[in-house]
């Protein structure tokens, strides 16, 4: 890679980007708008790693904030979501090729999921970076599989919305209104459709991959920092490290 524009990790939670502080080198903090990010690199690449917080608000003003400071080449996300697809299982992984807010309803004046004044409901992924995500985050679970999980990757849609989805009848009742408005979400959290908006208000590349904590029912809350810290983290530091590896 001979272009020297840094990549920017984003995730909601520090547990999410366990390990790979420790991995930067010639790190520095950079302290702005309220946020911490760290500088350095990773496989000899120039990176910005960031939490967005939790929440669409927190994580636009926090994707806003880091291309604004750093001038990144492209954002990534990484983190954990509610697995809402049929074939999506715990311990799988989705990478986003697209995101819609769940919660975004302006009707009468807009048609529902529809973002006012844009004219669309659903933001793409770069095509080039999440064809990129998706082969690093193959690659990753073949190196590294975690015990007692049969991880596969899918690629789809992902909604995001301001509510932790931990309800049977609201997961079905959530994918049933958006398959009525054509869209098949596999999985659901609650920062990438926000990410995704401010990225193409900039011009910015965006993807993003998300490991499935649970399946947004009723067992949703069920061993989730457990999990975040012994299977999603693992394979966010490795797919973080493939990706690299292929820009």
């Amino acid at each position: 890679m001979t272009d020297r524009t840094p990549t920017a990790i984003l995730s909601a939670l520090a547990e999410e980007q366990q390990g790979l502080i420790a991995q930067l080198q010639s790190s520095r903090r950079v302290h702005h708008a309220g946020r911490d990010f760290w500088c350095g690199e990773l496989h000899g690449q120039p990176v910005v790693l960031g939490l967005s917080r939790i929440g669409k608000v927190a994580a636009a003003t926090t994707t806003a904030a880091l291309i604004e400071k750093f001038g990144v080449a492209r954002v990534v996300f990484t983190g954990v979501a509610g697995g809402v697809g049929a074939d999506v299982q715990v311990g799988d992984v989705v990478v986003g090729s697209g995101f819609v807010q769940h919660d975004m309803d302006a009707s009468p004046l807009f048609p529902r999921y529809e973002i006012p004044l844009t004219g669309q409901a659903v933001y793409a992924g770069d095509a080039a970076l999440t064809a990129r995500l998706l082969q690093a985050s193959q690659a990753a679970l073949r190196s590294a599989p975690v015990a007692g999980y049969r991880a596969q990757v899918h690629q789809g849609l992902i909604a995001s919305g301001d509510r932790f989805v931990n309800g049977a009848a609201e997961s079905a009742a959530l994918v049933l209104a958006l398959q009525n408005a054509g869209h098949q979400p596999l999985a659901v959290e609650m920062e990438g459709a926000a990410v995704a908006q401010v990225c193409a208000d900039y011009g910015i590349p965006f993807a993003a991959v998300r490991t499935i904590s649970d399946r947004a029912d009723d067992s949703a809350h069920v061993d989730f920092p457990q999990f975040v810290s012994a299977i999603a983290s693992v394979y966010a530091r490795s797919i973080v490290m493939e990706l690299l590896l292929l820009l």
